[in-house]
């Protein structure tokens, strides 16, 4: 037997870390597995929100300094630029008062170097790592979980009494012990490639999301990455898919070559990475995070925002929840899925609003009409730049987007 322990975390990507990194400031000792070596790759949009930020200052506000130096790996991120199906754009700060000399909102980085620094900062007197290590199947036995691994080729099995559950969309543990299926109308299919030379990034490294008529709700994404580079991708209901016979990787080279708002951006370009595709699980609606001996963070909890496709400051967050669930299952000595309600109770009640909004302004985004009508009366209207602004942090002032009579107000020019 590879291991027997009271706390074992599978996948080590920035949920699995985080969880694992706030475990180590409790000394509560723990084992960690990923099938990859450090680094790796992740197919990914490679956006760092304030979400991001805010669990790092927690963890260690040093280790922010430490990415802000960083400038080869990565880079400062101001706002966001919103672009409507008729072109039009808007261009929205993660933050008001950008005079105040203070550390980015967010950042940019490539999975590759963000994941790995994370996992470089894994306490090993604490976490016993394993790597190229491989859940391919849970089994319970009595009050534990028996994980069925593999280990450079070699079938081994390990002991826990509660499995935290890491390993993003396709996730073994939510697969086989909480019966997770692919919902199609809860789920995008993203398309992510690496280019240099992209022209007319903005100054401040804004992250656009062009909502492209052939993508909706989804979008089509630019992203600025150190180095003269830029993630560029998209990303479309998996039901629209296969409704509409849709070809992803068809879509986002036409928007590349032909939209006339994209295509004279990529005239020097160059593809210095192939188009890889991956999945994402949305968190439309609730699903259970829990049970007997496990919970779900992140990714495998289908904890990805509808809206914008955040899926890391989502994964972090939850991650960080569980980490501080977990003194009081140990000392209860109860992992039942009674008792662990309680991640699911507290998850979605620090989430849900947010969740549940981004899946609303989702379903708003259908409406192309209104897309393009916001985007140009927020041009024309300096207060309801700010007000758009704020709602990146502001939960109260993004809810008006749900009413009525906001686009009422907008239509009459209140």
């Amino acid at each position: 037997m590879l291991f027997d322990t009271d706390i074992a975390i599978v996948g080590a990507g920035p949920a699995g870390s985080t969880a694992s990194l706030f475990l180590a400031k409790q000394n509560i000792a723990h084992v960690i597995i990923d099938k990859a070596e450090f680094p790796r790759d992740k197919i990914c949009g490679d956006g760092l929100s304030g979400k991001v930020v805010g669990v790092l200052e927690e963890l260690n506000p040093k280790w922010i300094e430490e990415m802000q130096a960083d400038e080869a790996h990565f880079l400062d991120s101001w706002g966001v630029r919103f672009v409507a199906p008729n072109g039009e754009a808007i261009d929205l700060p993660f933050r008001i008062n950008q005079s105040l000399p203070e550390r980015a909102p967010g950042f940019i980085s490539k999975r590759i170097h963000f994941d790995q620094f994370l996992f470089s900062k894994i306490d090993h007197s604490i976490a016993k790592v394993f790597l190229r290590t491989e859940l391919k199947k849970v089994e319970r036995e009595g009050q534990a979980l028996i994980l069925h691994l593999t280990q450079n080729g070699k079938a081994l099995t390990a002991r826990t009494r509660l499995l935290v559950a890491a390993e993003g969309d396709r996730s073994v543990v939510a697969r086989q012990l909480a019966g997770y299926r692919m919902q199609r109308p809860y789920y995008y299919a993203g398309l992510r490639a690496y280019y240099e030379n992209v022209a007319d990034l903005h100054p401040q490294n804004f992250i656009e999301l062009h909502f492209l008529e052939e993508c909706l709700p989804g979008y089509f994404w630019i992203f600025p990455l150190p180095n003269n580079q830029a993630n560029v991708g998209v990303g479309i209901l998996s039901s629209d898919i296969k409704k509409r016979k849709l070809n992803i990787k068809k879509i986002m080279l036409s928007a590349i070559e032909n939209n006339p708002t994209i295509k004279e951006r990529f005239k020097n370009a160059r593809m210095i990475d192939p188009i890889k595709g991956w999945g994402l699980p949305l968190g439309t609606v609730k699903h259970p995070l829990s049970g007997d001996n496990y919970l779900l963070v992140g990714d495998a909890g289908s904890l990805i925002d509808p809206f914008t496709g955040e899926g890391i400051g989502n994964a972090m967050f939850s991650a960080r929840i569980a980490a501080r669930l977990i003194p009081q299952f140990l000392e209860a000595g109860d992992f039942s899925a009674r008792a662990l309600k309680r991640y699911d109770a507290e998850v979605y009640d620090r989430m849900w609003s947010e969740l549940s909004l981004s899946a609303t302004l989702q379903k708003l985004v259908r409406i192309r009409w209104l897309f393009n009508f916001v985007i140009k009366r927020i041009n024309s209207n300096p207060h309801l730049q700010e007000t758009f602004s704020t709602m990146f942090n502001d939960l109260d002032n993004r809810a008006k987007l749900r009413s009525p009579l906001f686009y009422l107000r907008l239509l009459l020019n209140l």
